[in-house]
């Protein structure tokens, strides 16, 4: 099978394209290389992937790249390219409506005009903001983000309702809080992780009572390359880890793990950010044959084990 992965140098999307290529699929990826965090960074990402032969990379831009020849070939399109980060899109707007809104529905368009079978592409638990209830259920809980980051996914949400309705198979993943090796620089695990050795003292807003449903990427991988794989998969599905944790909790396992203190400085919570996630995974398990298999110790232990390696190799 031939596929194309959007956003192919980042954490998720150079992971999805070695397991695509694992499972015998040829690929071409593309990335824009945005200097939302260093480009030696996502080089890095693609270090196992250039040397592979069923692997093609394309430097573009989503917004105004052609995407006819890219998407011509492609069976399944995997469009995860996205401005990420909750805090900063509240003074870039702009940056995120192109790179979320305008760049996705550049996708939907070229897979419908080109009869590409399938898109998979990226949403967040971010639509859902602060619950009223948990766990949140797609199609049940109501959708109230608040970041405009959040926002621009939620929109990307009602755009794929539109290019389904016009004949696109398209599925949309609330990822919950994705987690593990080449995780973003500016993601908390991350930072905890480069705190215990050596790097910047880490921010910890609020009182660390606020809770996520932290994801591994393997299994957030896994359940996206089955949503590209099933035959009549459902639209939406929440991608969870089905193990909730305290920001309190996740320092004191790396610092078990680690023998350390991690140095903490306390600020106040910042704006968009929510008290808790807490994905209900029901449809995807019932639907896809998917369940998380990664717990958040041995997760964390694993990212820990790459910023390690990564701070002591020679270009870490």
């Amino acid at each position: 099978m031939h596929v194309l992965v959007t956003g192919c140098a980042g954490f998720i999307g150079s992971h999805l394209c070695e397991r695509l290529i694992a499972d015998g699929h040829r690929v071409v990826g593309i990335d824009a290389f945005r200097d939302y965090y260093p480009r030696p960074d996502k080089e890095l990402n693609l270090t196992q992937l250039a040397l592979e032969d069923k692997f093609d990379m394309v430097e573009a831009d989503l917004v105004d790249v052609d995407l006819a020849p890219l998407v011509r070939d492609a069976d399944v399109v995997y469009h995860l390219a996205a401005q990420a980060g909750v805090r900063k899109s509240f003074g870039a707007f702009d940056e995120y409506t192109a790179d979320n809104l305008v760049a996705t529905q550049r996708v939907f368009a070229a897979a419908l005009e080109h009869g590409c079978r399938r898109v998979v592409w990226a949403s967040s638990s971010s639509v859902y903001g602060d619950a009223e209830q948990y766990p949140t259920i797609e199609d049940v809980t109501p959708t109230m983000p608040r970041s405009p980051y959040g926002v621009t996914k939620r929109a990307c949400e009602d755009l794929a309702g539109i290019y389904r309705g016009l004949g696109l198979s398209e599925v949309g993943l609330r990822y919950f809080t994705v987690y593990g090796p080449r995780q973003r620089p500016d993601m908390a695990m991350r930072k905890l992780c480069e705190a215990l050795y050596g790097g910047d003292v880490f921010p910890l807003y609020g009182d660390g009572g606020q809770s996520r449903d932290f994801t591994y990427v393997a299994d957030a991988v896994d359940a996206t390359v089955r949503c590209g794989e099933t035959e009549r998969p459902l639209p939406l599905y929440n991608v969870g880890g089905g193990e909730e944790a305290t920001m309190s909790h996740v320092i004191a396992t790396l610092e078990d793990l680690a023998g350390r203190e991690i140095p903490l400085e306390r600020h106040d919570v910042q704006r968009g950010d929510v008290r808790r996630t807490c994905a209900d995974t029901t449809r995807a398990r019932e639907t896809l044959g998917w369940s998380p298999t990664t717990g958040v110790r041995e997760g964390l232990k694993q990212e820990l084990a790459w910023v390690s390696a990564l701070r002591t190799s020679p270009v870490g």
